[in-house]
């Protein structure tokens, strides 16, 4: 039987760039429509590295929120991890209430990544007894950085180079393996021992590297890590729609200007804030797994960060909606929405 609606508890987005300013105000919007709370990602330039950068940062948000009426959302920060992050700061984030997690950035990984670890274990092994002593969890871009690894397997080196030397070091420490993007990603945190979680992607559901390619480039479809073969995207989609409460939804939604993706240099990121629960829910359908959405979306996140699940609900509802071809952005900018032109038959309930 052909479902019309489908109404589930208020979800959470375990990844999201907001970014700053101008930017900030554009899409904050667009997330607070769907979600109550978001982890925010603290790849700013400069980057929010200690517990007082976080807090202004936290302040542009809060003053966005009051200035676009956005009411009912709550910011989950998080700091930027670097060869000089010290214990002091990791007991400062524990302590503070509203810092949730360090993020891993290995150094020139993705966007603003450049201060970021270049040696995790050797640099950074007071903050991570710290954090694991605290319950801080670490949020892992899972990539190496060796020019000599392919970049479509980037991911799985990392997973033997630095995931397994990490929580062989640090059993106890929570781990939240980033947008995974691979069947051995998916694989390992099903089976790993201890804690650990990942969160999966709309794109990275519902998309396989084809299409990059499709008619000539196309970077609306190129983020970091990128789309895979077709044997990974199923892969993924098994673990989201599997009930295993280890895997929760984060977009990773990356807002770039038009012209600054579609340049010689095009910017790695998707914009998916605007339509993500509709995503999910395309991909979760085609599965046959719709009942399966909410605990992914509303109940694993939660849970492993020791929060509350939302009171309040959302309601999608199967009605034809073509996502806009462009966005309103910053300082008369454009912003191309993922699968821009593409037809959905999921959106949300006004």
């Amino acid at each position: 039987m052909t479902i019309s609606s489908l109404t589930l508890i208020r979800p959470d987005d375990w990844h999201l760039h907001l970014r700053d300013e101008q930017a900030l105000a554009a899409v904050l919007p667009d997330t607070a429509r769907q979600f109550a709370r978001a982890i925010i990602m603290p790849n700013l330039n400069p980057p929010v590295t200690t517990v007082d950068l976080a807090a202004q940062y936290n302040q542009r948000i809060e003053q966005a929120m009051q200035e676009t009426g956005v009411q009912n959302f709550t910011p989950l920060m998080t700091l930027y991890l670097t060869d000089n992050t010290t214990a002091d700061e990791v007991h400062k984030a524990a302590d503070s209430g509203f810092v949730k997690a360090f993020k891993l950035y290995p150094a020139g990984a993705t966007t603003n990544s450049a201060a970021g670890v270049t040696d995790l274990l050797g640099k950074c092994a007071q903050a991570l007894e710290a954090m694991q002593a605290r319950g801080v969890p670490l949020l892992v871009h899972g990539e190496v950085t060796d020019i000599t690894v392919d970049l479509f397997d980037r991911e799985a080196v990392f997973i033997d180079r630095v995931m397994l030397p990490l929580r062989k070091t640090y059993p106890a420490l929570k781990v939240v393996f980033e947008h995974i993007t691979t069947k051995q990603g998916a694989e390992y945190v099903r089976d790993a021992e201890g804690s650990i979680a990942a969160t999966i992607t709309p794109q990275h559901l519902l998309y396989n590297r084809n299409a990059i390619f499709q008619g000539g480039i196309r970077p609306h479809y190129y983020c970091l890590p990128v789309l895979k073969r077709e044997e990974h995207r199923q892969a993924l989609l098994e673990a989201a729609t599997s009930g295993n409460p280890r895997f929760f939804l984060g977009t990773d939604s990356a807002p770039h200007a038009k012209h600054t993706k579609e340049h010689a240099c095009g910017c790695a990121g998707c914009y998916s804030a605007l339509h993500a629960m509709a995503l999910y829910a395309t991909a979760f359908e085609k599965a046959g797994k719709l009942d399966r959405l909410e605990g992914f979306a509303s109940h694993f996140g939660p849970d492993f960060y020791n929060l509350p699940r939302n009171q309040d609900t959302i309601t999608l509802v199967r009605q034809p909606y073509t996502i806009p071809a462009e966005l309103s952005y910053k300082n008369g900018e454009t912003l191309v929405p993922l699968a821009a032109g593409e037809r959905l038959e999921w959106q949300l309930a006004e």
